[in-house]
């Protein structure tokens, strides 16, 4: 009897230690979880509805505009208009997120504009669908023109008569002294301050007839300042 007792203690004793086990890994893993979700707080996927007040609220935290665009021809470094603040949150967030490395400079008309941001690669549309989908109106009234190497934002290609435009590309005047006709339509959020050789070097490429590169001049960005 007294060993009949012995061996039920014992087998009691080894399924508490179990469940003791088993709690003691639940409740590590919750609390990993909770690292995970604290630590992936900060990011919202945005719309039509929260893009602006999010981008807005990030501006203040986030106050550099200075960005490089690394190329295989060179470097273009761009300083940031702080007058157009939500398109400067825009593109720093952007390049903080990555979003632009990979991406391509797809467009590129002579003597006239070169048009990165875009890529028909499956990542950089995945990288699309995880940020969200959004536009950004135009603020056209600050009164930054489109002078040679400055750069702004293109409307989208959906219907779009108020000129919103696409948070994802971005285009370089390379047109001597400017391209002004664009002043009232496009945002002018910044202007390059080293590297329009650079600019010049891309904007010479060969294209087809829809003013796509022969060849991909892939960028990566980096906020510097």
């Amino acid at each position: 009897m007294k060993r009949l007792l012995l061996i039920l203690i014992f087998f009691n004793s080894c399924e508490t230690l179990k469940k003791d086990k088993y709690v003691i890994r639940k409740v590590k893993n919750k609390t990993t979880a909770s690292l995970k979700v604290k630590q992936n707080s900060d990011f919202i996927k945005l719309n039509g509805n929260n893009a602006i007040p999010f981008l807005f609220d990030y501006g203040k935290k986030n106050k550099e505009n200075k960005v490089r665009l690394h190329t295989e021809y060179g470097d273009i470094d761009i300083l940031l208009f702080t007058n157009t603040n939500i398109h400067r949150s825009n593109f720093i967030f952007l390049t903080k997120k990555k979003y632009f490395d990979g991406t391509i400079f797809h467009r590129v008309v002579p003597n006239f504009i070169i048009q990165g941001g875009n890529s028909d690669n499956s990542k950089i549309l995945l990288k699309r669908s995880q940020i969200g989908r959004y536009l950004i109106p135009p603020d056209t009234r600050k009164g930054n023109k489109h002078h040679r190497g400055v750069i702004s934002m293109p409307s989208s290609e959906r219907d779009n008569p108020h000129k919103l435009a696409s948070p994802f590309e971005f285009f370089i005047v390379q047109q001597k002294p400017g391209a002004y006709h664009l002043d009232k339509n496009y945002t002018a959020f910044g202007k390059v301050i080293k590297g329009m050789d650079v600019v010049d070097k891309i904007n010479r490429e060969p294209t087809d007839s829809r003013e796509t590169p022969h060849k991909n001049i892939y960028i990566t960005a980096l906020v510097i300042e």
